[in-house]
């Protein structure tokens, strides 16, 4: 806190490929409320996040992978640039490229990913049409903490949908994208607020405020 003032917010980096379509929603949601998103890094120089970043004045980079040896290089690069602005907590936002081990344990704990599935289930790419190829009849998402593994750290908040007709993936992921949207708004919420902490009786248990991220429909 700084002296007579109010607290310092949460500073955000986000990491994108695409659309932005998470990164929109941290804008429209946290940005400038409890958060501030400070810096948006892309792998791609044509990434649509890009434009949403500087509607909002949001400072950001492209860190292309041909202008770097390897895939430590430039996440040693992005690392760099987001301690340089002063990051404090790091969301992947539709960041199709992979994280080097040096990258996730430098931002260990701070690191968060929206994945749309219910995991452990259908980790990785595609998982819309792994669960619709094994005939699930509930979707969902998880917002999680990042590690070395492929969706494997801790979940922070899930919540699922019945979808029993559910047959193509646009289908599904029109349902799950304001899921996607409100449940990583509010882990982001729970960061700044300081709600975010390990159970000290399961290593594989976070926990995440007194409830539930988001509340029923």
């Amino acid at each position: 806190m700084t002296a007579g003032g109010p607290p310092a917010r949460l500073r955000v980096g986000v990491l994108a490929s695409g659309e932005g379509t998470n990164l929109q929603a941290l804008l429209d949601g946290v940005h400038g409320v409890e958060a501030d998103v400070v810096a948006l890094a892309s792998d791609r120089a044509d990434a649509p996040a890009l434009a949403r970043a500087a509607a909002f004045a949001v400072p950001s980079r492209v860190f292309p992978k041909d202008d770097f040896a390897d895939r430590a290089a430039r996440d040693a690069a992005i690392s760099a640039w987001l301690a340089e602005r002063d990051v404090q907590l790091v969301v992947l936002a539709g960041y199709m490229a992979l994280l080097s081990p040096g990258f996730t344990t430098a931002w260990a704990g701070r690191l968060v990913n929206v994945h749309p599935s219910l995991l452990p289930a259908f980790p990785g790419i595609r998982a819309i049409e792994q669960a619709l190829d094994y005939g699930v009849k509930v979707f969902g998402v998880t917002v999680h903490l990042v590690d070395d593994g492929v969706d494997t750290g801790q979940i922070l908040g899930q919540c699922a949908v019945d979808l029993p007709s559910a047959r193509r993936v646009e289908e599904v992921h029109t349902v799950l994208r304001p899921l996607e949207h409100a449940l990583l708004c509010e882990a982001v919420r729970r960061f700044a607020r300081g709600e975010v902490r390990p159970d000290p009786g399961h290593p594989r248990r976070m926990l995440v405020g007194d409830g539930p991220l988001i509340g029923p429909g």
